[in-house]
C-alpha cells in the first residue's frame, strides 16, 4: 500500500493513483466535476464535534491527534472501507484544510499504515 496526502485544490496528476476524498464536508470553492475524485469516504473523517473543537488550532494538534485516533479505533468499518479502497495500489487521500502540517489526513495515513 502506497498512500500519500494532498490538498484537493492541488491539480490531479498521474502519480496520485486512486484519489480518495476523506473530508466529511465537500470542500468549498471546488466543483465536483473539477475534483477528479474516485471515491468520497465521509465516515472516516473526524466527527463534526471533534472538527469544531479542533478548529485547525495548531495549539490543539496533539490532543486532536489522540482524540481522532480514538474515533478511528471505534470506527473500524470506515477504516476497513478505506483500506479496501486503497488495496495494494497507490492512493492519494484528499483533504480541504489550508494547513498542510496540522490536518486529519496526516493522522489518518499514520493510523492506517501502522499495521
Amino acid at each position: 500500500m502506497s498512500v500519500r496526502i494532498k490538498r484537493i485544490y492541488e491539480p490531479a496528476d498521474k502519480h496520485d493513483g486512486k484519489r480518495i476524498l476523506v473530508d466529511r464536508l465537500w470542500p468549498r470553492g471546488i466543483a465536483k466535476s473539477d475534483a477528479h475524485i474516485d471515491v468520497w469516504l465521509k465516515d472516516v473523517a473526524p466527527s463534526a464535534d471533534l472538527r469544531r473543537w479542533f478548529a485547525h488550532d495548531p495549539n490543539k494538534w496533539n490532543e486532536f491527534r489522540h482524540r481522532y485516533q480514538d474515533e478511528l479505533k471505534k470506527n473500524a468499518k470506515a477504516v476497513d472501507q478505506l483500506k479496501d479502497e486503497i488495496g495494494q495500489s497507490t492512493a492519494t487521500l484528499l483533504y480541504g484544510a489550508k494547513d498542510s502540517e496540522h490536518n486529519h489526513a496526516i493522522v489518518l495515513v499514520d493510523f492506517i499504515t501502522k499495521d
